[in-house]
């Protein structure tokens, strides 16, 4: 069995091993990481070889740390990143470029067209019938999307909303609010077969499906990290977050909104995010909270897509798509019935 993980912002980690009546047998960790001293990597297949093949990363990793000779420095590895690549090998994962990865960037869309896009491409994925994808989102109009668990009451305005024009929906993904506006954002979603993720909990898989595009904002001269569970930050502050939500037909969608550029003011406005209980002094810091894309970079919104989609082109391989005319029906479909009504987007109330 062979497992990868790549470390987020550090090394590739590498599981080779067999399982025999159910233990882990002849363990090799192997990558492009560094570890002293020497008989460190010994020591670690020495703590693998007999474990229970059924242990979970956290486990697994408790057990290797117990193995490790004193002294130990491990960089771009970890003790935590041997046993996600050990539970991948065992739940024989897929690498990104086991798949033949599609790209969908098309025209501007309504919200609630937007989210039921979301569930049916996951879908299309998980049953086989799409290849996984890529899609960059255009917005036809402002929007606050909530989260599947959230109140609606207590995370929007609803009269600043009607007032400025913003509509609200609600996604399949848990998380929190967002506030989009045409051409202030950067919003795209992967659907992928959850072998992609196999081996790895929520909080691991995050960071892991979003590497590359930490990779892009690098080569745009923004030193960008994760901030668990699921926010893009920077030096200079949050630049996006991150939602997910794993269906039962064997697929994950994992979803994240970036800001390019905002309207401060204005979120402040139809967002609740306490601001009842906030001071002057509390408003001006959450207004310092997001950094925008547009003042790191100083780059024009089309030209960051472009760069993101070639960085993951570059890494993974990526064909040009569109949506089809049977997916695009389904999606209205679900629109209507569903994302558009009153009783999905206030069923928390």
């Amino acid at each position: 069995m062979h497992g990868e993980y790549k470390v987020p912002g550090g090394k590739l980690v590498v599981a080779d091993l067999d399982v025999v009546d159910g233990l882990l047998r002849s363990p090799r960790i192997s990558g492009d990481f560094f570890l002293e001293p020497d008989e460190a990597l010994e020591a670690i297949d020495t703590a693998l070889d007999g474990l229970p093949a059924g242990l979970e990363a956290r486990e697994i990793a408790r057990r290797v740390e117990a193995g490790l000779p004193p002294g130990t420095v491990m960089l771009g590895i970890s003790s935590e990143a041997v046993g996600i690549a050990v539970r991948r090998a065992v739940a024989r994962a897929s690498d990104w470029r086991d798949h033949d990865w599609r790209l969908i960037h098309e025209g501007p869309q309504e919200p609630a067209l937007h989210m039921a896009l979301d569930q049916v491409l996951a879908e299309e994925v998980g049953a086989g019938r799409r290849p996984p994808t890529l899609r960059v989102w255009e917005w036809a109009s402002p929007s606050i999307i909530i989260g599947s668990f959230q109140s609606l009451r207590n995370e929007v305005d609803a009269e600043e909303a009607e007032r400025y024009g913003v509509h609200v929906v609600r996604r399949i993904s848990g998380g929190g609010a967002m506030f989009v506006e045409p051409g202030n954002t950067i919003t795209y979603s992967l659907y992928a077969p959850e072998s992609l993720v196999a081996g790895m909990s929520f909080a691991e898989s995050y960071a892991f499906l979003d590497d590359w595009v930490l990779g892009a904002l690098g080569e745009l001269g923004v030193r960008a990290w994760y901030q668990p569970l699921n926010d893009i930050t920077s030096d200079q502050g949050k630049i996006g977050g991150a939602a997910q939500k794993r269906l039962a037909v064997g697929a994950v969608l994992h979803h994240v909104t970036m800001s390019y550029d905002i309207d401060a003011d204005k979120m402040l406005q139809v967002l609740r995010i306490g601001r009842e209980k906030l001071s002057d002094k509390g408003i001006a810091s959450a207004k310092k909270r997001v950094d925008p894309l547009r003042r790191q970079t100083g780059l024009p919104r089309e030209e960051i897509i472009e760069r993101m989609i070639g960085h993951f082109r570059g890494r993974y391989g990526l064909a040009a798509d569109e949506i089809t005319d049977e997916e695009l029906r389904l999606a209205e479909k679900y629109a209507a019935e569903k994302f558009d009504t009153v009783e999905w987007t206030a069923r928390v109330p």
